[in-house]
């Protein structure tokens, strides 16, 4: 495949500007490496990671790839400080940052020269990010799988809210999975896009085998949001999911969803396996996928659809 240039692609040094979105439990050194080696961006998920365990990821990465990768950091992780210690310390070029102010790390990411990009789900918090300092900003739509805004707003709308109210590029996320989609955010304004959920059915991916089977059987309608009242999320229909909902609709306060949802729920369900009692967390783009594919492939598929439609409809 030819190499590509826009914005994305000079901001990150990719062949492509497709990234593979940081997902806890899913997104290891294995990932980040097979995606940034077939031109893309890869990114390692620590939020799902110790500190010790974050460190080895990108040592591992660097030893897997000699192309740009970078690493996603939840902002309320409670270890940030020693996560952003590391990524310095280990010399990562970009970080995505999520869930959180971006005022907060982003000037001293920027210091060090480090790319920043930021995720957002309004134009409200875009202009904040822009303000802030970031070099991008992903527009994370409804559709997209694990947390979402609590405003619900599709990829559809957002996109190009976003980009009419920003000067810094725009990457599209939520419900891509292929080039299709992809052309379409680039037509509402976008200069990237963010792919989750199609990479979680890889081999790369470190999710669980059982949990990879559950997406690609998934059919329309079978994610919803879910535990609303802590942080909105995006869950495969599952007895937990039941569970939840039930005490939703039977008006259970914050603090008994919190007893409900436990800890280690997510790693229970995305990285051990367990369908019934497990938080499986996907997007509504799981309904398109159907098999389980390498990394590779995914990106050459997405991006040869993409050049397909952009050329026939006089764009590329």
């Amino acid at each position: 495949m030819a190499a590509f240039s826009n914005p994305i692609t000079a901001l990150f040094n990719t062949d492509y500007p497709i990234v593979q979105a940081g997902m806890i439990w899913a997104s290891g050194w294995r990932l980040a490496s097979a995606v940034a080696n077939a031109g893309g961006l890869g990114l390692i998920g620590s939020g799902s990671m110790y500190p010790d365990q974050l460190r080895e990821h990108i040592r591992k990465c660097k030893e897997a790839t000699n192309r740009t990768f970078g690493v996603n950091v939840p902002l309320l992780y409670p270890d940030i400080e020693k996560h952003i210690d590391i990524i310095l310390s280990e010399g990562v070029k970009v970080v995505f940052t999520s869930a959180g102010n971006p005022k907060t790390w982003t000037p001293v990411l920027k210091e060090k020269g480090v790319t920043v990009v930021h995720v957002v789900s309004s134009s409200k918090f875009a202009v904040k990010s822009q303000e802030a300092g970031v070099d991008a900003v992903v527009a994370e739509g409804f559709e997209a799988g694990g947390h979402n805004g609590r405003e619900e707003t599709t990829t559809m709308v957002l996109v190009p809210a976003v980009a009419d109210a920003v000067k810094i590029p725009v990457i599209a996320a939520g419900g891509i999975g292929s080039g299709r989609a992809m052309a379409a955010a680039f037509a509402l304004g976008a200069s990237g896009v963010q792919v989750g959920s199609r990479f979680v059915a890889t081999p790369e991916a470190s999710s669980h085998p059982s949990f990879k089977e559950a997406v690609i059987k998934a059919g329309e309608g079978d994610t919803m949001l879910s535990l609303k009242q802590l942080t909105p999320v995006r869950l495969l229909r599952n007895a937990f999911f039941e569970a939840v909902q039930k005490a939703e609709q039977e008006g259970a306060s914050r603090e008994e969803l919190n007893v409900l949802l436990g800890r280690g729920r997510s790693k229970r369900g995305m990285f051990e396996g367990d369908l019934a009692e497990g938080e499986l967390e996907i997007g509504q783009v799981s309904a398109l996928i159907s098999g389980i594919k390498p990394a590779a492939d995914v990106l050459r598929d997405i991006w040869e659809e993409f050049t397909a439609i952009a050329k026939r409809l006089g764009t590329l």
